[in-house]
Formats: C-alpha cells, structure tokens, sequence
C-alpha cells in the first residue's frame, strides 16, 4: 500500500489513538502529516482525466485492463504509473477481486446487511461513496449520500483531500434535513470506517453495513449517479475552479432530484417519489397507531381518565 494510502488511513477525530501513534502503526512520518498535497503536474492530470473518462464508462476496469486501454489510444504508460494514479484518485475497480481494502488502525468493519433485502422504503436505506472530479489545472473529491429506494441525492459535499470530515459534514447534513434511515451502507474505505463517521451513525440509532469483497453491485446505483453527473455536466462545462464545480454540480443535482424523469422510477423523479413513498409510509404508520389505539382500549380509557 502506497505512503499516500496510508496516510489517507489517518483519522484525527480518533480519540482512543494519538496521531503519533497511528503514524507508527501505519509506517509514515508524522512531518508528512501536516504537509500540504503536492498538485499533480500537467501531464498527469491529463492522464486522470481520460482514466477517469474510462473508468467512468467500464467501472469493471482494473489497472492492468486500462494500462492495455490507454496504450491503445496510443498513451506512452506503464502499469505502475496508472495504478498510482487511480490510486490517487480513489477508484478501483468494481468487480469481483481480492478484499485488498484496509481499514485503519482501531477502524471497525461491519457486517453487510443488505444480502437479499428487499428495499422499497425511504429512509430505509441511505448509501454514500466518493468519486473523483477532474477540475481546470487540478481535481477534486465528491461525496454523495443517496437514498437507495428513490435514488434521491440527500446531501453532497467537494474537497481537495480525502480526509473524512466532508463525508461527516454531508452526513450530518443529511440527517438534519431528511430524518434518519434504518441503514447506511458503504464501502470500507478509511473514511467511511473512522470513528468520526460510524460515531455518527451509531449515536443516531442507525444500523452500519458495509460492502464485502466482491460486492460490485452495491455500487450499481451511485456509479449510475456519477456516470450521469460526469457525462452530462462535468466533462462538458470543463469547470475551471472549485468555486465554479460547486455551483455547477449544485445546479445539476437539483435538476437531477426535481426535473430528471427515471425510467426505473415509472418516469418519476427521484425526489417526487422519495415524498410520495415518505408519505405513504406516515399513512401506513398513522393506521398501526390507531390500530393500536382500538386493541387497547383500557390503557386508551386510563390515559383518558389520567389527562381529565
């Protein structure tokens, strides 16, 4: 696993480990810590953008697939110069492979509960993941949490680095504008597993799943989010700054949530039918409630009596 991989491991809301110590444990200086990312040359990036471009039509493909890929297109590159890169920009392939994923040190892993699960609900299941956005002379990160069932984006977030405390703002987001889900699935990436974000997800009362080796279709509808994003909107304005990817994705989300009609969806959006299902499970419960009321009429009575 590469320094850059490793350091991406660190999690400064961690508590019960020091930053020195989790430095020691992963095999990298602390100085390197504090400084601040080397922008990648021109060449580079250029490169990242078509891995990128590629990655996001056949997310299927590894680093030796796509080194193969770009020496087509006629690309003087080696193996290791694109791994490093995709290593870089977070992506691997989907599709069943080894469990090479490490969680940091002190990082729980949960159990994958979605096997076999039928998911019809709002907020029965949210999922969240991190894809890279080539950006003018640079790139930068988004993170997107999704609710499974309506495919709506709930909360959203951009950084220059992987650390975890823009996936926790766009939780914490999430939570304060749509409720809570029963479950939040996942990855098993470093910033999904910090005690920041799991102690998150725990003190909300919200069961944590996360994606075993292999479970490339997990990803299926998030990958579809960002294959839409990029070929509609990223690839073609060439956003120059950051300042310019944020109010261009901002605008593409809505329309996305509110105007874009989903097959899969009955040519709904996915925001028209997160508050259709949303309301239809407050009838549902508002009939168990009364329900419940005429199965217990003594307590009812009681509780009457009580209040007069």
């Amino acid at each position: 696993m590469s320094t850059p991989d490793r350091r991406g491991m660190l999690d400064r809301a961690d508590q019960a480990l020091s930053i020195r110590r989790q430095c020691m444990l992963l095999g990298i200086a602390r100085s390197g810590v504090y400084r601040p990312p080397q922008p990648a040359n021109d060449n580079d990036l250029a490169l990242m953008q078509r891995i990128d471009e590629l990655f996001t039509a056949w997310p299927f493909l590894g680093s030796r697939r796509m080194t193969a890929m770009l020496k087509a297109e006629g690309l003087q590159v080696n193996r290791k110069r694109v791994q490093r890169l995709m290593r870089k920009m977070g992506i691997a392939a989907l599709g069943p492979k080894p469990n090479t994923t490490k969680p940091a040190p002190g990082h729980k892993i949960y159990p994958y509960l979605l096997r076999n699960m039928t998911i019809d609900r709002p907020n029965q299941v949210w999922a969240a993941d991190i894809t890279y956005l080539p950006i003018g002379r640079g790139f930068l990160y988004l993170v997107a949490i999704i609710d499974w069932a309506s495919r709506a984006v709930l909360a959203w977030r951009l950084s220059n680095t992987m650390d975890v405390s823009f996936c926790v703002a766009a939780l914490e987001e999430a939570l304060a504008t749509y409720g809570t889900p029963e479950i939040f699935n996942t990855d098993q990436g470093s910033q999904f597993t910090s005690v920041a974000f799991t102690g998150a997800l725990v003190g909300a009362g919200i069961k944590i799943s996360m994606d075993g080796r292999g479970r490339w279709m997990d990803n299926v509808f998030i990958e579809r989010l960002w294959r839409s994003l990029k070929h509609e909107d990223i690839y073609l304005k060439g956003y120059a700054d950051g300042r310019e990817a944020k109010a261009g994705i901002a605008s593409w989300i809505a329309f996305y949530n509110d105007r874009r009609l989903h097959q899969s969806l009955g040519y709904r959006t996915p925001m028209a039918v997160w508050r259709e299902r949303m309301q239809a499970a407050q009838a549902v419960d508002m009939v168990d409630n009364a329900d419940a009321l005429t199965t217990c009429p003594q307590q009812f009575q009681q509780t009457e009596s009580l209040a007069a």
